[in-house]
């Protein structure tokens, strides 16, 4: 429900002893404040409620109401008529850091949040350090996403702090926001601590080689993600080889989104090594990283001895005919192989691997591969990286 912005924040006559009644009658507030006027409200304003509330949510509005009087803010209605309601959506709502505040200390009063969306609000490190505490301390949120609120260093080392101390959280959206190598480090910290986190997202980001040197041991350690984006980030050169070294040795991460990095072919080795050793990644995702016949020859490796991959995706990469060929011998030279999605979008190739594929087919019939002549329909079944109990689907 969008907020329907009609003046300065303050209460209606009429709203303020709504509440004073009711909480009187409820015995939750000893003393309400004075109200103050609003001019011109209509009746369909942000102040007007539908329904007898409950005691509770009577108090976390008024809580709520003071907190945006004070920074001088509008009330969000959609807040004010979340009830028990498990999902909050205020993405694209311009809340900035005074926003952030007042909401901050509505939160943690609010036991029935899980799902807390707010993307692009202009939060900034400032905004993000004023919800952290409210994270921290929240029993009930466990999926959270700050993407494009530019938070930076400053924020990402108060949101990282925050999930540490926090072991309900399981899905936090960090993209978008300027994160550099700076903030990798408090990244890196939250990987080898929090052990309940199942999904994160750290795409479109400036996260480049010395981010990748700090966060590929990270995930090496890592005992509980399921799930990682950092796509859209500058992974490349060693920085990329260490990020990919991380993989090897990791025993828990089955969805991994790395395109658009520019690997080159010194990173897509790595993975080819890692997926010698790893067992448990089942999507993996390395388009548009520059790399070459070379690469994706060493990246055959790995595919060869691999049992649990099952989507791959290396298209928008300049691996020409050649490459594709190797990609696809060594998964025909592997009989305990388990993909079913090959992609090689984007990539021409010719008659003769046409027919190549035809007859890898006979040997893998499961396997499906897309190029850029042959398009397919392919329904991924993942199994779910984690699950939240909510009473209610998730916002569009």
């Amino acid at each position: 429900m969008s907020a329907s912005v009609r003046g300065p924040c303050q209460r209606s006559g009429e709203r303020g002893e709504r509440l004073e009644e009711e909480a009187a009658a409820a015995g939750r507030l000893a003393e309400a404040p004075e109200a103050e006027e609003c001019p011109d409200v209509d009746s369909d304003s942000d102040w007007e409620m539908e329904g007898i509330q409950g005691p509770g949510e009577l108090l976390k509005d008024t809580l709520y109401l003071r907190s945006c009087q004070a920074h001088s803010v509008v009330p969000a209605s959609c807040f004010l008529h979340l009830g028990s309601t498990p999902e909050l959506n205020l993405r694209h709502r311009g809340l900035g850091s005074q926003g952030a505040q007042t909401l901050a200390s509505a939160l943690t009063s609010n036991p029935y949040v899980k799902r807390l969306d707010l993307r692009d609000n202009g939060l900034y490190g400032a905004g993000v350090e004023a919800l952290a505490g409210a994270l921290s301390k929240s029993s009930s949120i466990c999926d959270v996403d700050l993407s494009d609120n530019q938070m930076g260093v400053v924020g990402a080392q108060a949101v990282c702090a925050a999930l540490m101390v926090n072991p309900t959280m399981q899905k936090v959206q960090l993209a978008g926001n300027g994160l550099e190598e700076h903030a990798a480090q408090y990244l890196a910290e939250l990987l080898l601590a929090h052990t309940g986190l199942k999904s994160l997202d750290l795409s479109y980001n400036q996260l480049n080689d010395q981010a990748g040197e700090m966060l590929g041991p990270a995930l090496a350690e890592n005992t509980g993600l399921t799930e990682l984006n950092i796509s859209w980030n500058h992974l490349r050169g060693p920085g990329a080889v260490a990020f990919a070294r991380g993989l090897e040795a990791n025993i828990f991460l089955r969805v991994l989104d790395i395109s658009y990095n520019g690997l080159g072919d010194p990173g897509a080795s790595a993975v080819g090594e890692a997926l010698k050793t790893n067992n448990v990644l089942e999507e993996l995702n390395m388009s548009n990283n520059r790399i070459s016949a070379v690469g994706a020859l060493s990246l055959g490796l790995g595919l060869r001895v691999n049992q649990t991959l099952r989507i791959l995706v290396i298209s928008r990469n300049p691996i020409r005919g050649e490459g594709c060929f190797g990609v696809l011998k060594s998964i025909r030279d592997n009989p305990m192989s388990a993909l079913e999605l090959l992609d090689f979008s984007d990539i021409q190739v010719d008659r003769e691997f046409d027919d190549f594929t035809s007859s890898v087919k006979e040997v893998l019939p499961a396997l499906h591969v897309k190029t850029a002549t042959h398009g397919l329909e392919y329904k991924k079944e993942l199994p779910p990286v984690f699950a939240l109990s909510l009473s209610a689907s998730a916002p569009k």
